[in-house]
């Protein structure tokens, strides 16, 4: 076999790589040029199916967007595929997206532990992983993965602002925690734990569940045979359902904290049945869709009409239709601001770009912010309390920025 005429250098492999790790995050895609090709996985299937909304509602909102001409004149190709809410299949679905269908970023997927299985992997290829559904403190930390950025306020802020009311409100609280065993129900309980400080025996009972459990009756029985008077779940809405309905029939009146990512009306409360869900105590950034307070309100005027049209299958009372909307919005408004420039540099430089952004469905008194190093578009929240029909809101607005 004759030798190579060129044998490079270690320097020079250094260097080849820099060159096509920067060709990479500049190119737009092979798509089209009057294409946008929008990458997504979601639980369609599997324990976390009832957020399946978040991968549905985009292709409906992408469509509108295409039939008014498209973002900056180019169409919007949006892709989703089923991960059924399992890291493998997660990998295996992301890796389709980038390598098979080489689109431009992959938008809104779902979950704490599928989006961490393929962190890695999107920063090493570079390509945006924007508005992550998930409150992961990890999916907001520039410095190590630059290419990665949440939406919604961090679990661990979640569980320092259910911590101070707590303290505040029942000083003398036992704490039953039930939390789901991986980084979503972790970070909610470090939050937690970090929030009540040296106070932190007043937990005395933990109880976890996999996503493979079938149901969490047992944990709920331990809470309850520990004396707990103040249960905290941070759970997925199957099992925030099944906690409600447990709770309820072993005739147990807890102090109930329900984190925003499981305390939809339609999604949990309305399953769980709404004479059980009395009382319950979440927190919120988005407006409620079943506030008679906002029945005149123009953004959801034009959310309703959105559904109307495009979506009639939404459920109007489940606050993920909510949230899907916006961040389906936010992310055509970076991609309009990206102009002619549709690198994945740009395109993370304009979500990195968010000064004091605000949207009708978010709380009055709550904005989007981001920069280069802050990950986190939303830092405010808003505590609130269900009344039987709609929730209420309490107290102040929240700031739980991590800085």
């Amino acid at each position: 076999m004759p030798d190579f005429p060129f044998r490079p250098t270690r320097r020079a492999v250094l260097a080849g790589a820099a060159s096509v790790a920067a060709l990479l995050s500049k190119r737009v895609s092979a798509a089209p040029a009057n294409e946008i090709r929008i990458g997504n996985t979601n639980a369609y299937s599997g324990p976390a199916s009832a957020y399946s909304v978040l991968g549905k509602l985009p292709a409906a909102y992408f469509r509108m967007i295409n039939d008014r001409g498209g973002i900056n004149g180019r169409k919007v190709t949006y892709l989703s595929y089923d991960d059924a809410y399992s890291p493998p299949k997660a990998v295996e679905q992301t890796r389709r997206l980038v390598e098979n269908d080489d689109v431009l970023l992959v938008f809104g997927s779902l979950g704490a532990p599928t989006n961490s299985a393929v962190m890695k992997y999107m920063n090493a290829k570079h390509v945006p992983q924007l508005f992550v559904a998930s409150g992961a403190t990890k999916f907001g930390d520039p410095v190590h993965f630059p290419w990665t950025m949440g939406f919604i306020p961090s679990y661990q802020s979640e569980g320092r602002a259910f911590a101070r009311h707590i303290v505040a409100s029942r000083p003398k609280a036992k704490i039953g925690v039930l939390y789901q065993n991986d980084d979503f129900g972790r970070d909610v309980l470090k939050g937690l734990l970090d929030g009540l400080g040296d106070r932190a025996a007043m937990i005395v009972a933990q109880r976890s569940y996999e996503t493979t459990d079938p149901v969490v009756d047992s944990q709920v029985v331990t809470l309850h045979a520990a004396g707990c008077d103040v249960v905290v779940s941070m759970s997925t809405p199957k099992f925030a359902a099944q906690t409600i309905r447990k709770i309820a029939e072993l005739g147990w009146s807890p102090d109930h904290y329900l984190c925003n990512s499981a305390n939809s009306v339609g999604a949990v409360l309305r399953p769980a049945g709404f004479e059980n869900c009395k009382h319950i105590i979440s927190s919120a950034y988005l407006k409620d869709a079943n506030d008679e307070a906002w029945k005149d309100d123009p953004a959801f005027k034009a959310w309703n009409a959105f559904l109307d049209a495009y979506y009639v299958e939404g459920d109007r009372k489940d606050s993920l239709t909510v949230y899907s909307y916006v961040v389906s919005e936010l992310l055509v408004e970076i991609l309009r601001r990206c102009g002619d420039d549709l690198s994945r540099d740009n395109v993370m430089k304009q979500a990195a770009s968010l000064q004091n952004l605000s949207h009708g469905l978010l709380l009055p008194g709550i904005a989007i912010n981001t920069s280069a190093t802050d990950y986190f578009p939303v830092e405010q929240l808003q505590m609130i309390r269900f009344n039987g029909e709609r929730y209420e809101r309490f107290g102040e607005v929240i700031d739980v920025s991590q800085r």
